[in-house]
């Protein structure tokens, strides 16, 4: 079982370009059903982030969507949004479906890049509203949360973004991204918005509770790999960053722990490119990748908690396993859905105003 190290840090990585070092994936990877072999006509291409982490989706969603639908799915990787708007715009796509983050879904849906999602194919049901658009849907999420030195803290660290910010009940060394994605909501949160108030983001009003913790904070992380050194290290007393990151600290001694308690819940999703040569197929494949029974196989591979509640309720997701994934019922009632479409909408202004904070 992957430790959950592979998060969206990962995906950050990737797109400063930095290698995987997966051999393994660094070609198209073919998926063969167990069913008799498909036709040419019956084959897919998907895309993904690479390395171990696509290693692990490709065991937990695609192989079984392959399998389920008697199809070929070959694997292909991307580096986000810009390759799916070249292919639409050269009319030359090559993926049937592909997976990017929820802002990235939310500006390509505004784009008109994908192609509209068929409901009556496709079950919702089971999806929070936040992560299903009229041509994208979640498919799994990772959490920013608040974490802490058990050596500085014992088990009494700060327990919300209101302790972390709370620098007299909880003095030390603090970390936060360098990205105003999720620091803006965590800053928020912190300055007493409630949960189902938080969106649309008031960017005034962030950006004056930035202003209090901004001369507490040592670093600025810039990865998901820095923050766990961070963490490793003993370099900060607590941060806020992706929950996947901790427990591989965690896993490798770090005397580190966490709550989900006002962790930010962010999806990665699926979309079928416009123009796909294999609409029809891919609308299937897309509905068997998010369907409850595919979506529960998640756990056995990757610490990632399935987009499609649901999936609890197959049975194949053990109550030991459900209490320490983020989107178990008990730790998803406790955190907070990350909006990408206000992201989508209004991203560059805020990032506009978080390179003026930043350089102030």
């Amino acid at each position: 079982m992957f430790s959950g190290v592979f998060d969206m840090a990962a995906r950050h990585d990737i797109k400063r370009g930095l290698s995987w070092g997966s051999a393994a994936l660094a070609g198209a990877l073919l998926l063969l059903p167990l069913a008799t072999p498909a036709q040419a006509a019956d084959t897919i291409t998907i895309a993904s982030w690479g390395g171990n982490y696509q290693d692990a989706l490709s065991k937990a969603i695609w192989g079984p969507v392959g399998q389920k639908l008697g199809i070929t799915v070959k694997e292909d990787n991307t580096n986000g949004l810009a390759d799916v708007r070249a292919q639409v715009l050269a009319n030359a796509v090559q993926w049937d479906i592909t997976e990017l983050t929820i802002d990235g879904c939310a500006q390509g849906a505004a784009e008109g890049l994908f192609e509209p999602i068929d409901f009556t194919v496709v079950d919702k049901s089971g999806f929070d509203p936040a992560v299903v658009n009229a041509s994208y849907m979640g498919q799994n999420y990772y959490s920013n949360v608040v974490a802490w030195s058990t050596e500085k803290y014992g088990k009494d660290g700060p327990q919300s973004w209101a302790d972390f910010w709370n620098v007299e009940k909880f003095p030390g060394r603090r970390s936060l991204r360098n990205d105003p994605a999720e620091v803006l909501e965590a800053a928020l949160l912190a300055d007493g918005v409630a949960p189902d108030k938080l969106y649309p983001l008031d960017l005034d009003r962030a950006f004056k509770s930035l202003e209090k913790i901004k001369p507490y904070i040592s670093v600025w992380w810039s990865s998901g790999a820095q923050s766990a050194q961070l963490l490793t290290d003993g370099e900060v007393d607590m941060i806020g960053a992706w929950s996947g990151r901790v427990t591989a600290a965690q896993a490798q001694g770090a005397k580190v722990d966490f709550t989900f308690n006002q962790g930010l819940l962010i999806a990665d999703c699926l979309v079928i490119p416009k123009g796909a040569k294999n609409k029809d197929l891919a609308m299937k494949a897309l509905a068997a990748a998010l369907s409850a029974d595919i979506q529960a196989n998640l756990p056995t591979y990757i610490d990632y908690g399935p987009a499609n509640a649901k999936a609890f309720d197959t049975g194949k997701i053990a109550p030991d396993v459900a209490a320490r994934l983020n989107t178990g019922p008990e730790n998803a009632k406790k955190q907070v859905v990350f909006h990408g479409d206000w992201w989508g909408e209004h991203g560059a202004e805020a990032r506009e105003r978080w390179s003026a904070f930043m350089n102030e």
